[in-house]
């Protein structure tokens, strides 16, 4: 895959009327970003799971230049990284098992963070997959990574818990060369999400930015290097408000997804007449 756009992206097309729709829906949300956020710099990851890589195109290709996108299952992540310009920065956010993390490291050189580190063993596994990489191409930076931090003591929610994010965070900032520690992210409780409002803090917010402060602490760390990544669709608006560095938002932007066994990685695109 070239540095621009691949030959599998030359064949691919984007709906005119499907682009103009996408267009107005993140721009939408990026208006809604810099109302809230006084001025500071608030990345918005387009979170494009189970959507087309048309669709992503469609974004990337804008004069909005969308570059930054989430996915949420490792191999849709490689497929469509392979279908798409290395101009891209893919998000590595949803819940990734370790035998997942040395192949995604290896295989996707654009790979620029992935959000769900929630132990020693798949750090050290993208460890491995991103020192093979280098031993294979020139790195121009290491691999981001951010702690994921169980802020809401759910059960089925992946994460740490706050107790053990410092223990975390040094393994990586000290046993992982390849790997560069940017952040601490929380998928916090919907029902907290839903009650939260202008005038009062969620929760889960509040733990995360208690976690950070105990982990610059102890690891001497400036707090301005450990980013807080937490907001999704329902929820950005009062995550920025909170002092959130990164937002996640994908039906807002691209509508209701398929069911997964429904989904297409690369959707076929009627060629204009």
């Amino acid at each position: 895959m070239s540095d621009g756009t691949s030959a599998d992206d030359t064949a691919m097309r984007v709906d005119p009327q499907r682009a103009q729709v996408l267009v107005e829906n993140i721009s939408s949300v990026l208006q809604k970003i810099e109302s809230v956020a006084n001025g500071r710099k608030v990345r918005l990851i387009a979170v494009s799971k189970l959507k087309p890589a048309n669709d992503i195109l469609a974004l990337h290709q804008s004069h909005q230049k969308i570059v930054h996108f989430g996915e949420n299952y490792a191999q849709e992540l490689t497929e469509k990284a392979s279908l798409l310009p290395r101009s891209i920065k893919w998000h590595m956010i949803g819940a990734l098992q370790t035998n997942k993390c040395k192949p995604l490291a290896e295989q996707v050189p654009n790979l620029w963070c992935v959000s769900s580190v929630d132990s020693v063993k798949k750090a050290n596994a993208l460890e491995k997959g991103r020192a093979a990489l280098a031993e294979k191409q020139d790195l121009s930076e290491k691999l981001r990574v951010q702690a994921q931090i169980n802020t809401s003591g759910e059960e089925e929610k992946s994460g740490v818990e706050p107790k053990d994010a410092v223990a975390l965070c040094k393994h990586i900032m000290e046993e992982c060369p390849h790997l560069q520690l940017t952040g601490l992210m929380t998928i916090g409780a919907i029902a907290r999400s839903k009650a939260s409002t202008p005038e009062t803090e969620n929760e889960d917010f509040v733990a995360l930015r208690e976690t950070r402060d105990q982990v610059v602490k102890e690891l001497g760390i400036n707090e301005a290097d450990l980013e807080l990544g937490m907001g999704m669709s329902s929820d950005f608006e009062a995550a920025i408000r909170q002092g959130s560095d990164e937002v996640r938002v994908g039906t807002t932007i691209f509508g209701e997804r398929p069911a997964k066994k429904d989904a297409e990685v690369k959707a076929n695109v009627a060629e204009a007449t």
